[in-house]
């Protein structure tokens, strides 16, 4: 069952959209073709036009139904490691952050998406050189976000 975080922080309730997942007991598989010959991004390749497996986006993409929740993105700061502004975060609340990782965090009263740096220094760091790196004095992480979507075409 999907619905809205009825969530009182006034900046997250203005800046971010957070549906949370309440995973069925045996969730259904919905499988699409998956291709094994890889597509080059360049000429393209009279290749096999075969598929030898399929995929499950759930399996893909959640490792921990129960501890994953979905939140868009706003704003251009991540633009340079290509998540956008409309992008959907696939994010787990369970997953510990680790150094490098793109977290949810809460700074200041502010929610945020950032690159995680624990080392030399606790920072925040934008993926966007017009955007500072945030120095918390504290913070708290909602989650590491394990994959994001991004939609090529149309905005449904």
């Amino acid at each position: 069952m999907i619905g809205e975080d009825p969530c009182k922080n006034r900046y997250f309730k203005r800046y971010a959209m957070i549906l949370f997942v309440t995973p069925a007991s045996e969730p259904a598989l919905s499988t699409a073709p998956l291709f094994t010959e890889r597509c080059p991004a360049g000429f393209p390749s009279p290749a096999a036009d075969y598929t030898e497996d399929e995929l499950d986006l759930n399996a893909y993409c959640i490792r921990r139904p129960s501890a994953t929740y979905f939140v868009r993105a706003i704003g251009d700061s991540m633009k340079d490691m290509g998540l956008h502004s409309g992008d959907l975060m696939v994010v787990d609340k369970a997953e510990k952050p680790m150094q490098g990782d793109i977290v949810i965090a809460e700074t200041d009263g502010e929610f945020t998406v950032k690159r995680l740096q624990l080392k030399p220094r606790i920072a925040l760091l934008p993926m966007n050189p017009a955007y500072p790196t945030l120095y918390p004095e504290e913070l708290q992480i909602f989650g590491v976000v394990m994959a994001f979507i991004h939609k090529t075409r149309g905005t449904n």
